[in-house]
């Protein structure tokens, strides 16, 4: 049996007793359809009784997996009935729809669990707080990284006054060789002009989000970063290097990039390498994959030569009100991927490794040591069959806003759009302190947008 790491038995009572979150997914990719397989581990909190997408092959299929009937599958928002057919949508949209389509959900009365990035600019970012403070709706964003057993214990000492009061929070984030060059290089967030979002806030709105709430009380008051696009250029291109891997390309076998190597000897990021086979309805096979690369998918192509213009790397330093300062570097192409964290506290500090899933504790000693260690390991808890991935954040971020929605405590990781809507400015604000070389202040976004949301 599975065991259950969220609620007490007298809990699990009252959930049952409250009855299921009816849901609609808008957006049927892997991350809301991911989500909503919490209604298969728990058919007594959650149930999906709508699709919305505007590909046949993804709406079908979603809908088959959750029985969802045909007069409840819709191509678009707009299609939906005006009376809400549930209590709450999962917003999987691409980043760009993000707002428009929970504009929409809002004024059709759902609740919404939100994908991350919330937004592509900070206008749309205060318009849609906004809309959902005059309505009175809920919405939670998708920062699953805050329900991860390791930075859920890492905020609960932290909220138990262990370090005393958070002085500085410096975090990294390893993107793997693999990864970089699937989302970022060859992937749909390869480039701004093309998805919208810089990779700071398509990739760290995460780190973005968990440098405020461990520096909470303290609100995020200007940020300002450094970084640029280094190593996946065409000038850093190998000699005997072609435009596609399996085309006209000397060094294949040996290049760590290989699109055959990595998408089909290994398989890895098939959600993304073999969207473009979707149609098929099954696995491709190898010989349908091999030609693919080899024609017109994007992931065939050499990482040197393509159109991807996000930085590679990035160094983010953030102030808040209270004198706490955050730093987040970015970096990709490493041989690991990793995130870190090291906060700084009046009584100690915290030391710890997301891939290692252990932080360190230390404390001051005034006896004969100098300070004293307690290593934490969340391995067990992460590792809880079923959680999903994110450091088993997936599943434990749905059971929270299930819990939100039937009136009931959620967890410390749960966050309010309030709070979402500060690491969001504040990534917003770094980027563009990167490109105009300078300080922005938060002040500046809120101002900005005073005007329009009086006027909406």
């Amino acid at each position: 049996m599975r065991a259950r790491v969220l609620a007490s038995p007298d809990v699990q009572n009252s959930e049952n007793a409250a009855g299921a979150v009816e849901v609609i997914l808008v957006g049927a990719g892997h991350r809301s359809v991911g989500y909503a397989g919490y209604s298969a581990m728990e058919p007594g909190e959650l149930r999906v009784v709508g699709i919305v997408d505007p590909d046949p092959v993804r709406r079908e299929a979603a809908a088959a997996k959750f029985e969802v009937p045909a007069d409840r599958q819709y191509a678009y928002v707009a299609d939906l009935p005006d009376e809400p057919l549930a209590r709450a949508a999962f917003n999987g949209t691409m980043d760009a729809l993000h707002v428009p389509t929970s504009l929409e959900l809002l004024d059709k009365g759902y609740d919404l669990l939100l994908e991350k990035p919330i937004s592509l600019d900070p206008e749309s970012l205060l318009a849609l707080q906004a809309k959902a403070d005059d309505l009175g709706r809920t919405v939670v964003v998708c920062h699953v990284l805050r329900h991860a057993p390791f930075y859920a214990a890492i905020k609960q000492r932290i909220a138990d006054g262990e370090i005393g009061e958070v002085l500085t929070v410096d975090m990294a984030e390893m993107v793997s060789y693999d990864h970089v060059t699937a989302a970022y290089v060859r992937g749909r967030w390869r480039s701004k002009e093309e998805c919208g979002s810089s990779i700071l806030m398509a990739k760290c709105s995460h780190d973005m989000d968990l440098m405020s709430w461990f520096a909470a009380p303290g609100k995020p008051v200007r940020a300002t970063s450094a970084g640029s696009l280094r190593w996946f250029t065409e000038k850093n291109a190998p000699a005997g290097s072609g435009t596609r891997c399996l085309t006209d390309c000397a060094i294949e076998s040996s290049c760590p990039y290989s699109a055959k190597r990595i998408y089909v000897d290994q398989y890895r990021w098939s959600f993304y390498a073999w969207e473009v086979l979707e149609h098929l309805g099954r696995k491709p096979t190898e010989a349908e994959m091999l030609e693919s690369l080899a024609t017109d998918n994007p992931f065939g192509r050499c990482v040197w030569r393509g159109d991807n213009d996000v930085v590679d790397h990035q160094a983010v330093t953030v102030e808040f009100d209270n004198g706490t300062t955050g730093n987040l570097t970015l970096t990709t192409n490493a041989a690991r991927a990793n995130r870190t964290v090291h906060i700084v506290g009046t009584k100690g500090e915290i030391i710890g490794s997301m891939e290692d899933e252990t932080f360190d504790v230390l404390r001051f000693d005034a006896s004969i040591e100098h300070h004293t260690t307690e290593t934490v390991s969340t391995h067990a808890e992460a590792d809880v069959e079923g959680y999903g991935g994110h450091g088993g954040g997936d599943m434990r971020l749905v059971a929270d806003f299930v819990a939100v929605l039937q009136g009931r405590e959620p967890s410390l990781s749960t966050t309010s759009l309030a709070d979402s809507v500060n690491g969001h400015l504040a990534g917003f604000a770094a980027e563009q302190g990167r490109l105009e070389g300078r300080w922005v202040s938060l002040d500046e976004y809120r101002e900005a947008a005073a005007p329009v949301v009086t006027a909406g």
